[in-house]
């Protein structure tokens, strides 16, 4: 039977902690009778509570500086400008219905707002930001498709280009 890692690792955690309130309370009644062991047993078991406790931190603390060294490009940013690509092309789908009368006008209403409250996001990258106005002013207006699938298209571009492209690994490698 293979017993995996991690409850190992809990496992002579437990002993730990087991160990050092032993270890504590025989002190305490050897220093200080009864009410020494009870204190000997706390402090054993708090101290050992206590390293547990900071080895985790640190062990977050390498993780993050991990993922800092190699994630490139800001995440959030991206997300936030391919939501708003999202909200647009659903707003210019609801203009230009594939069908006649194939959305009303509170779903065209509900869409366009959605889309505009998305691209006045604050963390939204700039570039992205003026393109997505110039789609939604395309789609407020409504006459020519063309114009409107041109400026979408270009909403499209500067998402793709706003986008860190890839992570590195190990400083060579790209995926």
């Amino acid at each position: 039977m293979r017993v995996p890692p991690r409850t190992r690792l809990y496992a002579a955690l437990a002993l730990l902690i087991f160990c050092a309130g032993s270890a504590g309370t025989y002190n305490g009644l050897v220093l200080g009778g009864w009410w020494g062991a009870g204190a000997g047993t706390v402090a054993g078991m708090g101290m050992v509570l206590l390293c547990a406790r900071i080895t985790v931190s640190l062990c977050d603390l390498q993780a993050q500086a991990h993922l800092q060294r190699i994630v490139v490009g800001d995440g959030r940013a991206e997300a936030i400008a391919d939501a708003v690509l999202r909200a647009v092309t659903l707003c210019e789908a609801a203009v230009f219905p594939l069908t006649p009368e194939g959305t009303s006008t509170k779903e065209q209403r509900a869409r366009r707002t959605v889309a505009y409250q998305l691209a006045a996001y604050d963390d939204l990258p700039l570039s992205v930001r003026v393109t997505a106005a110039e789609a939604l002013e395309a789609l407020d207006r409504g006459h020519d498709v063309n114009r409107t699938r041109t400026t979408v298209a270009a909403l499209a571009r500067v998402v793709r280009e706003c986008r860190a492209g890839h992570v590195s690994i190990r400083d060579e490698q790209t995926s």
